[in-house]
């Protein structure tokens, strides 16, 4: 009896332990189950509800990192930065924060200057990283591009500084000649001299701050607001006109191929030549007549004396509608390489002793610029040292200007012009080289 019971004991015990012992191993296998391996840690992390909908919105270079600093999202413009490559965050730095924001749990920024690819001339990258954790797992960094940002910047501070540089020139010699008079008050012919002086430095800020008013008008004004139709032959004739006294004075002929409309002679310094006539472009009068005779300003300014100033129109067929061509050919100096890829700069000047000779302000071929882009032209340079200059103005024909502009506004002011426009698209296509234009032979001087 005693051996039974003893055997039943036994039997009961070794029942409970077996099933403790199940029991324990269906828990940790459980346990085992549910706990994230290691693959699975690194392999399909899952982004928060929302945030990829969010990243794809943003113009901000977007990466997200998980806990092995591999990507899990990366948007298009990381990998166009080169923040991207082969699956991880290629910038050290940038790595760097997000390690130290896994670790603590801080937002952290910082600006970087990255290489640009695919260049070998040393250019970087100005960005701004911002790391900041996104759940319990993942590192949201954004990145963004101050490049622009920071040229813009450089651009500004250098128009300050050149702007309080060419005021304090005249300013200060104003300053200086009206106490030379004060101390000449008894000497009538130095007070006159010191008066002419102060009448030219005067006229030189005049022009710089009018120079100022017109670049900033076109710049932020739409020339297409009050646009018309304009004839090419008066927009010739106004600038011949203007710059008739300075070439007479040099005894520089001024010849051109468009047609003077009567009534504006070129006098006695330039001529008439028959062809190209009844051009027409499509823009604002006072800033396309500003345009060009900037040109011929500059043309008869840098040009020798008796020499030859030459003013062509032409039409050019194009595939987005015909351009109105009109070039301005020199013989004076020339402009080296390194000076054309900059003239177009504010205050840039080839020869700053011959600009300040004939009261140049360096803003005039800006202001050319800005006037094209805004007419939907452009305005294009050749030259050679020694040879002279041909500056292209390029510039839609009217019809095809008008027509474009009509179609963005969603305006019908084509009545009475369509004629009009008409004629002046029969032209057949030429080569964009200078010669085209028959330019002018090489430096001489006229008998």
């Amino acid at each position: 009896m005693d051996v039974n019971a003893a055997v039943a004991a036994v039997a009961a015990i070794a029942g409970v332990l077996t099933g403790v012992i199940a029991m324990l191993a269906f828990r940790f296998s459980e346990r085992e189950q549910r706990r994230p391996t290691r693959t699975s840690l690194h392999t399909d992390p899952v982004l928060p509800p929302g945030v990829d909908t969010v990243l794809s919105v943003l113009r901000s270079s977007a990466v997200v990192l998980d806990e092995a600093d591999g990507v899990v999202k990366a948007s298009s413009a990381a990998y166009a930065l080169g923040l991207v490559r082969g699956g991880k965050l290629a910038v050290e730095p940038m790595l760097q924060m997000a390690r130290d924001t896994r670790r603590d749990g801080e937002i952290r920024q910082v600006e970087l200057d990255l290489p640009r690819r695919g260049t070998g001339r040393g250019e970087a990258l100005a960005v701004s990283a911002r790391v900041a954790p996104l759940g319990s797992r993942l590192v949201l960094l954004l990145v963004e591009d101050l490049t622009e940002a920071r040229r813009i910047e450089a651009v500004r501070r250098d128009f300050v500084a050149n702007v309080s540089h060419e005021l304090k020139t005249p300013v200060g010699a104003l300053s200086l000649l009206s106490e030379a008079v004060m101390d000449a008050a008894d000497d009538p012919e130095a007070v006159e001299r010191f008066a002419g002086r102060m009448q030219i430095e005067a006229t030189r800020l005049t022009n710089l701050v009018q120079e100022l008013i017109d670049l900033s008008r076109v710049q932020n004004d739409d020339p297409l607001e009050d646009a018309e139709p304009i004839r090419v032959d008066e927009l010739v004739a106004e600038a011949i006109d203007r710059c008739r006294h300075a070439a007479g004075t040099k005894e520089i002929t001024m010849a051109s191929n468009v047609l003077v409309p009567e009534g504006l002679d070129q006098g006695d310094g330039g001529r008439r030549a028959g062809g190209a006539a009844d051009l027409r472009v499509w823009g604002n009068r006072g800033q396309l007549a500003a345009a060009l005779g900037n040109l011929v300003e500059n043309a008869v300014n840098y040009s020798p004396a008796r020499t030859r100033v030459g003013i062509a129109a032409r039409t050019v067929a194009q595939p987005g509608g015909d351009l109105i061509e009109i070039a301005v050919t020199d013989q004076g100096i020339g402009i080296s390489d390194k000076d054309k890829e900059r003239i177009f700069e504010r205050f840039y000047r080839v020869d700053p002793a011959r600009s300040r000779a004939t009261g140049g302000t360096g803003l005039g071929l800006a202001i050319v610029k800005h006037v094209a882009a805004s007419h939907g032209g452009e305005v294009t340079v050749w030259s050679a040292e020694g040879q002279g200059s041909t500056f292209t103005l390029r510039l839609p024909e009217a019809g095809a200007a008008r027509d474009r502009a009509h179609q963005m506004s969603h305006r019908d002011e084509t009545e009475g012009l369509d004629g009009e426009a008409g004629r002046s698209a029969h032209s057949s296509p030429h080569s964009s080289d200078p010669s085209a234009y028959e330019t002018l032979p090489s430096p001489e001087v006229l008998p």
